[in-house]
């Protein structure tokens, strides 16, 4: 059956115009000033008078800690959460159990996907020591990526950013993109001893921004990047948390010729070092959430494209894995079902407008990845939409969280937008904060060339 949308503001490629819009068999038909059905085609007509029609958002740094850490969170429950926040693709991190480090254990978690997941998937491969034989024997047209992201390098120690020799060999040999996060982890156990001289075990939370410091982002940020310059490899950055690692990418080339791009996190723009007294473990992130000025910067960044697209590192972890002290306290936390609607308060603030923020979570993250048509409002693309009211303020409460860990760091926020409705593949999944009985997502596909 088809679905008309009619008389929504469409935020799509850099304007905002009242249209219709035709859904049939999983994509968009058509676009229109106004369209009209014959009485006995049967459809379903959504009056979006005075809703705004973004392109649904493609995150591409989610643990939905799915198979092994089941505890936490599913495919199931989080990507439930995902399209209930407008999220109607996600690419899926490999630290789960067992690590994603092969090709058989990566489809399996694909099969698994087909079966649970209410949003389209993709899954990155990992890589380690190890492995590099079989990461880079990933299907460029099925696969998003290889990454590190959550995985140690050799045994129980380090990230691909401290071992630049390994760099050289997988920017020399590989052809796809590969995916890093960037620490440097000498600077953090220098930072971690200085600590715990002090504090012993009882650190307080506000010194994680001063053990994952700055400096710890910056010294393998500019490491990752002089090796990869010397191969054109396609590089992205995941979670970039300083300006001055904003300040080192390049806002000059356009979106498709550079090599080396790079994301901003959902909880590094909301929050800054000072509400680490308020909310302690829950905003314990790697890398760390860091000053005021690192906040704003990166903001500014996404402005002015040296930072290209928004993620969310959605990374669940148990209320008791959170409830402990520094050392033991896991990092990372929920943030699917809340990104776009504090992305929207941020507009509503005067800090990002809505057609930016259509380019920085789907128009940028389709072109990054190469993704097929998805990311865009147009015609013929797969129908990933997200109705939003801008005006319907709300509070989120315990009751209304539908991630498995069951809290999150946007408790007894009040925002001012709420996300009306969701469609993945043209069927409507969400509705008016009812989870609708629908079909499972689909497997992402990507141009063969990164």
């Amino acid at each position: 059956m088809k679905t008309l949308i009619k008389q929504a503001f469409v935020v799509n490629e850099s304007n905002i115009s009242i249209k219709d819009l035709l859904i049939s068999n999983q994509r968009i038909e058509k676009i229109a000033d106004s369209i009209t059905l014959n009485k006995d085609e049967r459809h379903i007509e959504i009056d979006a008078t005075g809703l705004y029609l973004f392109p649904g958002m493609i995150d591409d740094q989610v643990h939905f800690r799915d198979p092994g850490l089941t505890h936490k969170a599913t495919i199931y429950s989080e990507s439930r959460a995902a399209v209930a926040g407008g999220i109607t693709s996600f690419m899926d991190m490999p630290n789960t159990i067992p690590n994603t480090l092969t090709l058989e254990l990566l489809e399996e978690k694909y099969k698994l996907a087909s079966t649970t997941s209410l949003a389209n998937y993709s899954f990155f491969m990992g890589i380690n020591k190890n492995n590099l034989e079989e990461a880079l024997k990933v299907d460029n047209e099925q696969v998003c990526g290889i990454t590190d992201d959550g995985l140690y390098f050799d045994a129980e120690d380090g990230i691909l950013a401290n071992y630049p020799e390994f760099l050289e060999k997988l920017f020399a040999e590989s052809n796809t993109l590969i995916a890093l996060h960037s620490e440097d982890d000498s600077i953090i156990k220098k930072n971690t001893n200085h600590y715990k001289s002090l504090y012993q075990d009882e650190i307080p939370f506000r010194f994680h921004a001063e053990i994952r410091s700055n400096e710890a982002c910056v010294t393998a940020t500019k490491r990752v990047i002089e090796i990869a310059n010397k191969h054109s490899n396609r590089l992205h950055f995941f979670h970039i948390s300083t300006l001055d690692e904003a300040n080192l990418f390049d806002n000059k080339l356009p979106l498709r010729e550079k090599r080396i791009t790079a994301e901003a996190c959902v909880h590094h723009l909301w929050f800054n070092e000072k509400d680490y007294d308020r909310l302690g473990a829950n905003i314990k992130w790697n890398p760390s959430i860091k000053s005021k000025e690192d906040q704003e910067g990166l903001i500014k960044a996404l402005i002015d494209n040296r930072i290209d697209i928004i993620a969310t590192d959605h990374a669940p972890h148990t209320i008791a894995e959170k409830s402990v002290n520094y050392f033991h306290a896991h990092s990372g936390g929920p943030l699917v079902q809340h990104a776009l609607p504090a992305l929207f308060e941020l507009y509503h603030l005067g800090k990002i407008s809505l057609e930016k923020i259509a380019e920085k979570t789907a128009h940028h993250v389709a072109e990054i990845y190469r993704i097929k048509d998805r990311g865009y409002i147009r015609e013929g693309y797969f129908a990933d939409l997200v109705l939003v009211n801008l005006n319907q303020p709300w509070e989120i409460t315990k009751s209304s969280l539908l991630y498995k860990c069951n809290w999150s760091p946007f408790e007894n926020e009040r925002f001012r937008s709420k996300i009306n409705k969701t469609f993945v593949n043209g069927e409507l999944v969400y509705d008016e904060g009812v989870l609708k009985n629908a079909s499972n997502g689909m497997r992402l596909t990507f141009e063969k060339e990164r």
